[in-house]
């Protein structure tokens, strides 16, 4: 038998995809019976039957002597196939991930085949300018209006809502460097990234409103927002378009109106709603979205595409542009005002600012240097761990789509009551000095001397009324 031409192990080259052909014939036939085994959206026998069928199907995993390319691709995408949640079979349902698109998996093949590395040029040529201009026509859409759009590209929302963070934790830092640390507003409907990203980032924990409805409303983040003049740094507020467990859309233009006029920062997490723009239905829905400083965007959701496919919009180049290097000193906590007619309780103010040292701002954003401050990041708030973000799957009922906010729309979990008509703030509990922080992942708050507040009398913009994150929450790649 003679030689094979070189390469045609590899799957690039002239000679590539004549390597490909026989295992995609392969693949598409293992992909046939896996589901046809299955019967179902889900594997029989749960976790404890499937782990044991895998453990025996590709036991040893790493054998002496293999069992040739065909068999074994046949055994492991067989396995896979037949133990898979599969999104696209019609029982499925109440799942964020989508099943793709056909085409897209093809295109996804592609892809994989050249396998380009997006850090540089000269391992990406084709691919570089490609994510040029895909990045730049999905930001178009967001931003219509703006000049020169410009979109990240991430692996999905957790990671888009962590990069909004910290391009507003940098753009507080260099616009108001005397001031305390950036605080995040967000509601009790947020996905639990914005908490992890705040302790991730070494920011104050967020204040969580109220959302009985559902979403936010205008009147309790006015009140808050109000509330937090003079008594804190910089404020971003964060708003969801398409909540991940009724589809629920915050109040943007009205939200966008409050941010612009008490000087706060605006980040909309549009992960699950957001490609209701590339409909002429539904785009209205989202009304307002092309008036937040960052927008978060999957499309490995409604968007049909193979996970992961994230991204984070911004309006113009110069929101990514890096900021100037920040001194490494502790940042200072900012005095309330004497005699200020705002939030005078010890439960109302926000956080202290961190007490340690921030390092030099990186000359880039990206989630490694995000990722790099959690040495010195306060504990992580109560919540679902980062290998648990996953929501339950659900088969007896189909999930609402982004709709525009709704007074009936129930929240999908218990949330706080709503505050009373009284007037804010009028407790007058004392602060006291907390205890030392746990050990870095502890998954735990220290305990705290602090009166604990009372959710029927605390107001709006006060940390008590924080809620659990939501464990419905778009997934994390």
């Amino acid at each position: 038998m003679s030689a094979p031409p070189a390469g045609t192990a590899l799957a690039g080259g002239t000679n590539g995809p004549r390597a490909l052909r026989p295992f995609l014939d392969t693949v598409l036939d293992a992909l046939t019976t896996g589901a046809e085994d299955r019967a179902g959206p889900l594997p029989p026998g749960g976790p404890d039957a499937v782990a044991r069928t895998v453990r025996d199907a590709c036991h040893p995993l790493l054998p002496a002597h293999g069992t040739g390319p065909h068999a074994a691709l046949r055994t492991l995408v067989h396995t896979l196939a037949a133990g898979a949640a599969d999104p696209a079979d019609p029982h499925c349902a109440a799942h964020l991930h989508c099943p793709p698109l056909a085409l897209a998996t093809a295109a996804d093949l592609a892809a994989c085949a050249l396998n380009p590395s997006m850090d540089s040029w000269d391992q990406a040529p084709a691919a570089s300018a490609l994510e040029t201009l895909t990045s730049s026509a999905l930001a178009a859409l967001v931003y219509p209006r703006a000049t020169a759009p410009d979109a990240l590209i991430t692996t999905g929302g957790t990671e888009s809502n962590q990069l909004a963070l910290l391009l507003a934790r940098e753009a507080a830092a260099a616009d108001h460097p005397t001031a305390g640390p950036l605080q995040i507003v967000c509601g009790a409907n947020a996905h639990h990234s914005i908490h992890r990203s705040a302790w991730l980032l070494g920011l104050p924990e967020p204040l969580t409103l109220p959302t009985p409805d559902g979403i936010l409303t205008p009147d309790t983040v006015h009140t808050c927002l109000a509330n937090l003049a003079g008594h804190t740094g910089p404020v971003l507020l964060t708003a969801t378009a398409g909540t991940t467990d009724s589809g629920a859309i915050d109040p943007l233009p009205a939200l966008a109106d409050l941010t612009e006029r008490h000087g706060a920062r605006f980040h909309v997490d549009a992960a699950y709603g957001g490609a209701l723009l590339f409909s002429d239905t539904h785009a209205a829905t989202l009304s307002g979205l092309d008036r937040a400083h960052t927008v978060a965007l999957d499309l490995h959701k409604l968007g049909w595409q193979p996970v992961a496919a994230g991204l984070l919009a911004v309006p113009g180049p110069s929101t990514l542009a890096p900021s100037p290097t920040r001194p490494t000193t502790s940042t200072p906590t900012t005095t309330p005002k004497p005699g200020s007619p705002t939030c005078s309780a010890a439960h109302c103010a926000p956080p202290a600012a961190p007490t340690s040292s921030k390092s030099p701002s990186p000359s880039k954003p990206s989630a490694a240097t995000a990722s790099a401050t959690s040495s010195t990041a306060p504990s992580p708030p109560p919540g679902p761990s980062p290998t648990s973000s996953r929501p339950t799957p659900a088969t007896n009922s189909t999930p609402a789509p982004p709709s525009a906010p709704s007074s009936s729309a129930p929240p999908a979990s218990p949330t706080p009551p709503s505050p009373p008509s009284a007037a804010p703030c009028s407790s007058t509990a004392a602060p006291s000095s907390a205890a030392p922080p746990p050990p870095p992942g502890s998954g735990s708050r220290p305990p705290s001397s602090t009166p604990t507040p009372n959710p029927e009398t605390s107001p709006p913009c006060s940390p008590s009324w924080k809620a659990r994150p939501s464990d419905d929450a778009h997934p994390a790649p």
